[in-house]
């Protein structure tokens, strides 16, 4: 089985990136690259900068090739692209890195400010578009209008200026619907943000393909430094993430404290508003093995947020090391802890209550919960089922298109089990 050329396109990707989206794409460049295949992905260094962006330094080699772009006046840059809606000044330079990499598949993720709806059109090849987020449907891209309520009806121009936001030309073109059109396939993170994003006007079909998570090497130890029970809050410290709603369930439970590990914009608000809690504790950032000691010290993981996700990958992560879940009844949240069975919903300070004392208070249920927890997370998010649903989605894509030789390497596995 040959191995394929994947081009990858992306606004964020680490070390340029604020996590979350851009983690998940660079998992799946590097699950890409463990099965053999020849991966490039393309970000825009500018805009990450921009938004005030700190650059990491960067891990060892994982024999994925990254290119940045970056332009000489970026703020320019990305304002033509924001404003017109193709990639204005990185165009050349994209045509170059297709046509150097052949490429079998082109993969776009976060397109806003890498290139817009005029880079959709570029290069000839299996074309995919991953919704990460509802930017095809959402100039902020969150559906959270005005800054300050969910979204149920356009009212977009308002909106962006609520955001101090240039509004967005391009939407008024049509050059957005036609770029979709030319799309092979196109990917939405779960059931609610189909529906979302057809409620909200896109006429392409979506397939539904989740995140995954590799499994384990080594189940990490329980984090013993904590002296009380307590409950794990994971993320970026935004207040779209509703974690200040959290704060007077607090005062009325004193049984246990509220780990909090991120760090964000709403950092300083979040902690003027828990002062005086000594049950609220803002941990900072963890490296990834202090973070699974955490999730797996936890009576459970609250999931808090007000806004609409596309998926909530902090969902699965705690699946995956058998933590239960106390998320709100919102957005894609119910379809996985329904799912999964491994844990609870609230919609009033009473249910997220409720929820936390059945999990300190009845082992038994605990047990159960992180039980089927962690089978959900092997059976549906890890790595080799999800890695198998893309290979049939792809192949399927191909077939219409047309792509026989593709057709093949993706039927005899290429993406599930890697070239061979």
């Amino acid at each position: 089985m040959r191995s394929l050329s994947i081009v990858m396109f992306t606004t964020f990707y680490p070390p340029h990136s604020f996590g979350g989206d851009a983690i998940g794409v660079q998992r799946m460049a590097r699950a890409l690259v463990a099965r053999g295949h020849d991966v490039t992905v393309v970000h825009e260094e500018d805009s990450y900068r921009i938004l005030g962006g700190k650059v990491q330094a960067e891990g060892p080699s994982d024999g994925v090739r990254r290119i940045g772009l970056s332009a000489r006046n970026g703020v320019v840059s990305n304002l033509l692209t924001q404003q017109i809606g193709r990639p204005v000044v990185h165009a050349a330079r994209v045509r170059e890195i297709l046509a150097e990499r052949r490429p079998d598949i082109i993969w776009h993720n976060n397109a806003s400010l890498i290139g817009g709806p005029g880079l959709l059109a570029m290069g000839d090849a299996l074309k995919v578009y991953e919704a990460h987020e509802h930017w095809l449907v959402c100039p902020t891209h969150v559906l959270w209008r005005y800054g300050r309520e969910l979204c149920d009806a356009r009212d977009c121009l308002r909106c962006q200026l609520s955001y101090r936001r240039p509004p967005q030309l391009w939407r008024a073109t049509g050059i957005l619907e036609r770029a979709m059109d030319g799309m092979d396939i196109i990917i939405a993170k779960s059931e609610f943000s189909r529906a979302k994003h057809r409620e909200f006007g896109l006429k392409q079909e979506m397939t539904v393909l989740p995140y995954f998570l590799p499994d384990l090497a080594k189940m990490a130890e329980p984090h013993r430094g904590h002296p009380r029970p307590y409950f794990l809050f994971v993320g970026r410290l935004e207040k779209i993430k509703g974690l200040q709603d959290v704060f007077p369930a607090m005062d009325r439970y004193p049984d246990a404290d509220l780990l909090i590990l991120g760090d964000g914009d709403y950092a300083g608000e979040l902690k003027r508003l828990a002062a005086g809690r000594a049950n609220i504790q803002f941990l900072g950032r963890k490296s990834p093995e202090e973070l699974d000691a955490y999730y797996r010290g936890a009576l459970g993981l609250i999931v808090p947020s007000i806004c609409y996700e596309t998926f909530g990958i902090i969902l699965i992560e705690s699946f995956r090391l058998g933590t239960p879940v106390i998320a709100r009844r919102l957005g894609p949240f119910p379809e996985i802890v329904e799912r999964a069975g491994g844990g609870a919903l609230f919609s009033t300070e009473d249910d997220l209550i409720a929820a936390m004392r059945g999990l300190q208070s009845d082992p038994a249920l605990r047990a159960a919960q992180s039980a089927a927890a962690r089978r959900a997370f092997e059976t549906i998010w890890h790595e080799t089922p999800v890695m198998a649903a893309y290979g049939a989605a792809f192949a399927a894509a191909a077939h219409r298109r047309g792509d026989a030789a593709l057709v093949r390497a993706l039927e005899g596995g290429a993406v599930e089990t890697g070239a061979r």
